[in-house]
């Protein structure tokens, strides 16, 4: 009998150093080795949903706050990292109940939801309600605004409480690694 599962939602400050082992063990294995220090670095620092069947971790997402910037204004996004279900437990709706943990978190706190996705991850996002960013997309970093060609049309958007042009230019803040 498969024991039951729960998302456990807990800021990165709460979980203790084999809960990080085990998310990050997770992502290694679920990005097949194409995690880099960066992006294990940049789910860091907000909440995290953690699926766990019985005492083991099996599903990890996580959100973390952001400044983009959009028509003007300077808006706090929800900016999710890290989404992986172990191999063996995927298309049981796994991915489902951690972002909806991470939605209600999102529409909670923040003006807007938005994510980088991969391709084959975009129906999934689609379906709930994440809008395609449409418009060109920027970085903002320490020489000033970078276009970021590679990610148009890689990123998406949960509107929340911010009204979006999702045709107009979307700028991230800089950080290492990839930025969006």
């Amino acid at each position: 009998m498969t024991p039951m599962t729960e998302v456990r939602i807990a800021h990165t400050a709460d979980l203790d150093a084999p809960a990080l082992d085990a998310a990050r063990a997770l992502l290694d294995e679920a990005f097949e080795g194409d995690l880099s220090d960066h992006d294990w670095e940049h789910a860091l620092g907000g909440m995290h949903a953690l699926l766990w069947e019985g005492a083991e971790l099996i599903g990890h997402a996580s959100v973390v706050q952001r400044r983009l910037l959009h028509a003007g204004r300077a808006l706090r996004a929800g900016y999710v990292e890290g989404v992986a279900v172990r191999e063996d437990r995927r298309r049981r709706g796994h991915g489902a109940s951690l972002m909806s943990a991470l939605e209600k978190v999102i529409r909670g706190a923040y003006d807007l939801g938005a994510l980088s996705s991969s391709d084959e991850a975009l129906p999934f996002y689609a379906v709930r309600g994440w809008r395609l960013w449409e418009g060109p997309t920027f970085a903002l970093t320490p020489l000033g605004i970078a276009r970021t060609e590679e990610d148009d049309r890689g990123v998406y958007v949960l509107p929340v409480a911010a009204r979006l042009k999702v045709a107009g230019e979307l700028v991230c803040d800089w950080r290492d690694g990839d930025v969006w």
